[in-house]
């Protein structure tokens, strides 16, 4: 029989024993074609110059049996990958309400997959944790969330809603007597959860990944804007008893528009339920002295989820849950086993789905400090700005708003529903700028949403001579 040692005898070299790439060199080439694709944004195409199928038919190749080097490598996925770019991080992309990530915050993503660490807990790397702790104070102080919630730094809103209301399953089944962790759903108290007709689809999703089920779901009517109508949330709150989960949302995904938050979670904690605040893009607006009267009462919820990658304009992979019950928050989340080494505290993966995670925290510290808070309240603010200055130029030059502009997303209508849809694939094809369509009140409009750090006034009067020129 061949001994262990025999095996290794007969193994190939590894990657250390073989001709090592020039890391400097490797990483330095691979920094400058990243920073030379960031400074061609303001003039670049948005939309991609080749199709899906163009791009995957230049990556798709048999796999070789031997490999290449890390130089030869990278040089030909620069290649391959140039005409299947959006240009998503300029400032002149207006589609699902992202924005470009910062200097810093880029800048500090490179060191986080450079430095490789795992950020599951502050014994496998007390720097993730770090910069965690930190950055998660800085944002509740900035989002106006007591400064007693958990924070869990998920990869975006879907991550944030389905933590927060497993934290949310945990509390009103346990307040009711039942383990949900231990003993499922089946058999459980039923629990009721709520929601408005114009909640994000991840409410849904949620649902679904957690044993709900979407069917669970009762809808409550929306006014004008897209808010949440109090009136018929309470009627159907009178008289309920036993577990109740309500989700109400900061930033309505078409107009912009949040639900009346202090009004409803002190409605939904009558009936001894918890308030949960979906605020992908929405709840940045508390950041900011002069909007942060839309989210009145925001502080009043139990848990709590957006989005960094959106409003902040931090790298993709970026969300942020806060939970003003911590101990239902882990209870939900945390786990152990044997070889998990613990400090002792609760630690950052007791607050997320993952285990093993890069450490996103870095970009977010570093995103927090280039702005700092009169930055964050700026950002916000020109955003909006933009948003009203886009609204009033295009209502001027003959166009339909659907909306009340009251954040950072326009709706734009040409008409028919047809046409409409023309003059975005028009818009799309041309390349000055990238917005999608959207449904609001069964008719098709074109959603803007500005997001980016970047975009200036000279950039709408460029949208606005695009969308002039293919509505004609």
């Amino acid at each position: 029989m061949t001994t262990t040692d025999d095996t290794v005898e007969t193994m190939g070299e590894s990657m250390s024993e073989k001709s090592a790439p020039d890391l400097r060199e490797l990483f330095g080439a691979a920094a400058e074609w990243a920073a030379e694709y960031r400074e061609s944004l303001a003039e670049r195409r948005v939309g991609a110059a080749k199709s899906f199928a163009e791009v995957r038919a230049g990556f798709r190749r048999p796999l070789e049996a031997s490999g290449r080097s890390a130089r030869d490598v990278m040089e030909e996925l620069a290649t391959l990958a140039e005409g299947g770019l959006v240009a998503s991080a300029g400032p002149r992309y207006f589609g699902f309400v992202v924005g470009g990530a910062l200097p810093a915050a880029s800048a500090a993503d490179i060191l986080a997959v450079g430095w490789d660490q795992n950020a599951f807990n502050s014994v496998l790397s007390p720097t993730a944790a770090a910069a965690e702790d930190a950055a998660g104070g800085w944002l509740k102080e900035l989002l106006g969330i007591p400064p007693t919630a958990s924070v869990g730094f998920v990869t975006g809103a879907q991550g944030a809603n389905t933590v927060a209301l497993a934290a949310a399953r945990h509390h009103v089944l346990a307040t009711a007597g039942w383990d949900v962790e231990q003993d499922g759903l089946a058999g459980a108290p039923r629990v009721r959860i709520l929601a408005s007709e114009e909640r994000h689809a991840t409410i849904d999703r949620s649902l679904r990944l957690l044993g709900f089920g979407s069917a669970a779901l009762e809808l409550v009517r929306c006014q004008e804007n897209g808010v949440i109508d109090l009136d018929d949330l309470g009627t159907r709150l009178t008289g309920h008893e036993g577990p109740l989960i309500v989700c109400l949302q900061a930033g309505n995904v078409n107009t912009g528009a949040s639900d009346s938050l202090g009004e409803a979670c002190d409605l939904v904690h009558e009936y001894g339920g918890w308030a949960h605040v979906d605020g992908a893009f929405g709840l940045w607006a508390a950041a900011s002295p002069t909007q942060r009267h839309q989210l009145a009462g925001v502080e009043h919820a139990d848990s709590w989820g957006c989005d960094g990658h959106k409003w902040l304009n931090l790298p993709y992979d970026s969300g942020f849950v806060f939970s003003a019950h911590p101990d239902s928050h882990r209870a939900a989340l945390g786990y152990s086993a044997s070889y998990l080494v613990r400090s002792g505290e609760p630690e950052p993966g007791d607050h997320v789905l993952e285990s093993s995670r890069r450490a996103r925290g870095l970009a977010v510290w570093a995103g927090l400090q280039e702005l700092g808070r009169d930055g964050v309240a700026d950002l916000v603010d020109r955003c909006c700005a933009l948003a009203k200055s886009l609204a009033e130029q295009l209502a001027a030059a003959g166009y339909e708003i659907g909306n009340d502009v009251v954040l950072n997303q326009v709706l734009v209508s040409f008409g028919t529903d047809a046409e409409t849809d023309r003059v975005i694939a028009a818009l799309q094809d041309d390349g000055t700028c990238w917005m999608g369509g959207t449904i609001w009140r069964s008719r098709r409009y074109l959603r803007i949403s500005v997001s980016n750090y970047l975009t200036t006034p000279a950039d709408l009067t460029r949208v606005l001579q695009a969308i002039q020129a293919v509505s004609r």
